[in-house]
C-alpha cells in the first residue's frame, strides 16, 4: 500500500501539472511559436526520436562521469575539513567564494581554455557545479560528530579507522545522501550549460539550442521535459541508495 502511494502520488501530481499548463496555453489562446503546451510535444518526440535518443545518451553519461567525480571529490574535501578545524576554516572561505560565481560565467572560460574537447570541458562544467554541497554536508557531518562517542571507542582500543567506519561513516550518510539530491539537478545544469554555448556541444543543450536557432518551441519544450525525466530518473535511484545505505535514517511521520 505505501508503495503504491509513494508511486501513484507523484503520477497525479505530475498529470495535474501537464492538465494545469495545457489549460493555462489553451485560455490565453497562445499559438505554439510563443508557448508550446503539452499535447505539442509527443509530436516533437516523435519528429525527433532519434535524436532524443542519441542526445540524451551523451546528456547522461556525461552527467553521471561528472557526479561521480564530484562525489570523490566531494567526500574527500569534506573530510579534510570535518576532521581538521585548521583545514575547515582555510578552505571555506575559497570553497564559498567558488561557489558564488556564477557557473554561466566560468562556462565561456572553461570552453576557451579547452578548445574542441567536449567531453571533457561538460564533465568538468558539470562536476565544478555540483561537488560543493557534497563536501559541505561531509565536513558538517564530521565536526559535529559527537566526541563522547570518539572518547568511549577510544578507551575501548579502537583505532582512528575503526572510529571512520562505525560511527562516522554511518552519521555522515543521511547529510551525503540529502546532498546528493541536490548534486544530481545542479550536475545536469552545469552539463546543459556547456552544451549549450559551446560551439562544438552535443547534447539535449545543443538539441535546446537549435530548436531556438529555427524557432522550433516544440522541440525545446520537449528537451525540457527530456531533461526533468533524466533528473527524476537520477534522483530517485539516489532515493533508492539511501534506503539500501542509510535507511535506518528515515523517520516515519507522525
Amino acid at each position: 500500500m505505501n508503495l503504491m502511494r509513494q508511486i501513484l502520488v507523484p503520477v497525479v501530481a505530475v498529470i495535474v501539472f501537464l492538465g494545469l499548463w495545457e489549460l493555462l496555453v489553451w485560455a490565453n489562446g497562445w499559438p505554439n511559436y510563443k508557448m508550446a503546451s503539452p499535447s505539442d510535444l509527443p509530436p516533437a518526440f516523435a519528429r525527433y526520436w532519434e535524436l532524443f535518443l542519441v542526445m540524451g545518451w551523451q546528456t547522461l553519461w556525461r552527467t553521471v562521469v561528472g557526479l561521480l567525480l564530484a562525489i570523490v571529490v566531494g567526500v574527500l574535501l569534506g573530510m579534510v575539513m570535518g576532521f581538521s578545524r585548521t583545514m575547515r576554516e582555510a578552505l571555506y572561505p575559497l570553497l564559498v567564494g567558488f561557489n558564488a560565481i556564477p557557473k554561466a560565467t566560468v562556462v565561456p572560460i572553461v570552453a576557451l581554455i579547452f578548445v574542441g574537447k567536449h567531453d571533457f570541458n561538460t564533465v568538468l562544467i558539470a562536476f565544478m557545479i555540483s561537488f560543493f554541497p557534497i563536501a559541505v554536508s561531509i565536513s558538517i557531518g564530521l565536526s559535529t560528530l559527537e566526541p563522547e562517542y570518539r572518547d568511549i571507542l577510544r578507551a575501548l582500543g579502537a583505532s582512528q579507522a575503526t572510529i571512520f567506519w562505525k560511527i562516522a561513516l554511518p552519521k555522515t550518510l543521511p547529510e551525503f545522501f540529502g546532498a546528493l539530491k541536490v548534486a544530481v539537478t545542479l550536475a545536469f545544469i552545469g552539463t546543459n550549460l556547456m552544451e549549450i554555448v559551446s560551439p562544438h556541444g552535443r547534447g539535449l543543450g545543443a538539441l535546446f539550442d537549435s530548436g531556438k536557432t529555427n524557432s522550433d518551441y516544440p522541440l525545446m519544450f520537449a528537451v525540457l521535459i527530456a531533461l526533468a525525466a533524466l533528473g527524476i530518473l537520477l534522483y530517485y535511484i539516489v532515493v533508492a541508495l539511501e534506503r539500501v545505505f542509510a535507511g535506518w535514517a528515515e523517520r516515519a511521520p507522525g
